[in-house]
């Protein structure tokens, strides 16, 4: 611990000349015992850029050095989503050596915390995991019953001030355009004329954001698990929310009725009927799970969306399908399936989390909203948010859970610096942008719309389902690789075949790889126990 601390004490800055900021001098030095191999270093870059000589920030990075030095191409940035999460967890904890090794290790391969997210000068709203916990579980997950609107919203548009108020110089600079700028030192301190970068998820907004503020600086630019970045900087996402995770979940039910017995909660023609019943139970009557743990439908919906970030949690003994196989059958009365069901989730629970982080509490909910409130403006009124509950609703079940989840952005002042557009730049390399058919965090007209946006984006289409494709689909890596590698672009349409039907084709170890873990929210994708 004390070895990877010293490896982020901020190094001096190099003057970069005229009255631009100063690109920051990055003393690399080992991440420790724990991480053999790995350097890790910080930078310091401007806490505002309006005033680019004042006051600073620390970048926390790790990076996988490359192995191939005389054929070293330079440095590859890469963003694991959120927002909030974090670049240097990303690499540490095994994706930076899976994709050095996949780049014939010609790149060195660098993660960054983001500013305010877990080593870099972390935006704090609490003052200790069990302080977020209690604030978490002071109310539903979202609301779905009469009398639970009104207290979520007040609760919830509450964490404005409880971040705000505390002092910290940071919340007023965390906006995506910030985020960029800081990128673009860090691509300049790393000696690189310009800048190859691999995004996910909301690293696909930052990715965008850097090709339309700095389309000259581009050597490789890709974006996979794409938001629409009309939809997202100007707060109409769930106009995507509403119904993405419904049309995957409709083929989580079909691939489930298609693998017959191979899938627990099949039930042949009826399976979607079943998934239907089940959800109209739970939410008149909660089910217990034993020791307290009331299985009420806000779970239901919110681990049904978190199961769709992994079609390789969905098959086997211990899949998201013979969890719900045993719900339905605790909700019907059976005991011992009470206690199948809770140990199963657990184990999906675990799967699905990010690394524990250190040396902070994880500052992933904080974070979250410290940037995403920043770019983006919300109603700031219960009858207001209210009003598009009902309009989100309409699209499915799950558009409820995605909507209720902005409520602190109701009281949060936008940045004055943040980038709401046009997105239209011509890039001086091509964008890949990398889009999956059946992707209910990030919908496949995300990617669509962004590589008609940009001049020259070339759109790269996986025929599957999950969130993200690099490291899920063979054919997709294999094309982003060679991208990465020698600006070599899929032909114009490529999309890549689906995997075999993930109920039929159950990994041994499904989420060993952490390649499945990007792309998830900060906190996990699925919700510990209250």
């Amino acid at each position: 611990m004390a070895a990877l601390l010293a490896a982020f004490a901020a190094g001096p800055a190099a003057a970069a000349g005229g009255g631009g900021p100063q690109v920051p001098k990055i003393d690399w030095q080992p991440c420790g015992e724990d991480f053999p191999g790995l350097e890790c270093a910080s930078a310091e870059v401007p806490l505002d850029y309006d005033s680019p000589k004042g006051k600073k920030t620390t970048i926390a990075l790790a990076r996988v050095p490359a192995s191939d030095r005389a054929d070293r191409i330079g440095s590859v940035f890469v963003n694991p989503g959120g927002p909030g999460g974090s670049g240097v967890g990303l690499v540490l904890e095994g994706f930076g050596q899976f994709l050095h090794d996949n780049l014939d290790g010609r790149f060195d391969v660098v993660g960054f915390d983001p500013r305010g997210v877990g080593a870099s000068d972390p935006l704090h709203c609490f003052d200790s995991e069990d302080d977020v916990d209690a604030f978490l579980s002071a109310v539903p997950i979202f609301p779905y019953e009469r009398g639970q609107y009104r207290p979520f919203y007040d609760h919830y548009s509450s964490l404005a001030d409880l971040c705000l108020s505390r002092g910290e110089r940071i919340p007023e600079h965390m906006s995506t355009a910030d985020v960029v700028r800081d990128l673009d030192l860090l691509r300049r301190a790393v000696g690189d004329r310009k800048l190859s970068y691999l995004g996910f998820s909301y690293g696909s907004y930052l990715g965008n954001t850097y090709a339309n503020l700095f389309p000259k600086n581009v050597r490789a630019l890709v974006i996979d698990g794409v938001l629409d970045p009309r939809l997202w900087s100007s707060g109409r996402q769930i106009e995507s929310d509403r119904v993405a995770t419904q049309e995957e979940f409709d083929e989580f039910l079909r691939l489930c009725r298609e693998a017959g017995p191979a899938c627990a909660f099949g039930d042949g023609k009826r399976t979607a009927k079943r998934w239907e019943k089940l959800a109209r139970t739970i939410e008149e009557e909660p089910v217990d799970l034993g020791d307290d743990f009331i299985y009420t439908y806000d779970f239901l919906i919110a681990d049904a969306t978190g199961a769709m970030y992994s079609p390789e949690i969905w098959g086997g003994p211990d899949g998201y399908g013979a969890f719900l196989d045993f719900v339905a059958g605790a909700a019907l009365g059976d005991q011992s399936a009470r206690a199948k069901a809770r140990s199963v989730r657990r184990g999906l629970v675990q799967a699905m989390s990010p690394p524990e982080p250190e040396p902070d509490y994880d500052n992933g909910l904080d974070a979250y909203f410290g940037n995403q409130c920043a770019d983006t403006e919300y109603p700031d009124s219960f009858f207001e948010f209210r009003a598009i509950d009902r309009f989100a609703r309409a699209g499915s079940r799950f558009g409820p859970y995605w909507w209720w989840f902005n409520t602190p952005c109701a009281e949060w002042p936008v940045a004055k610096d943040r980038y709401i557009g046009p997105w239209t730049a011509r890039t001086s390399a091509p964008v890949l942008v990398v889009g999956n058919f059946f992707d209910g965090v990030t919908d496949y007209a995300g990617a669509q719309a962004t590589s008609r946006l940009l001049e020259n984006g070339r759109l790269l289409s996986y025929a599957g389902w999950g969130h993200t494709a690099y490291g899920r689909s063979e054919c997709t890596t294999e094309f982003i690789d060679a991208y990465l590698l020698e600006i070599t672009l899929p032909p114009v349409g490529t999309v890549c075949p689906a995997n075999p039907n993930p109920f039929l084709d159950v990994p041994d170890d499904s989420l060993a790889e952490s390649t499945h873990l990007v792309g998830l929210p900060p906190t996990g994708a699925l919700q510990p126990e209250p």
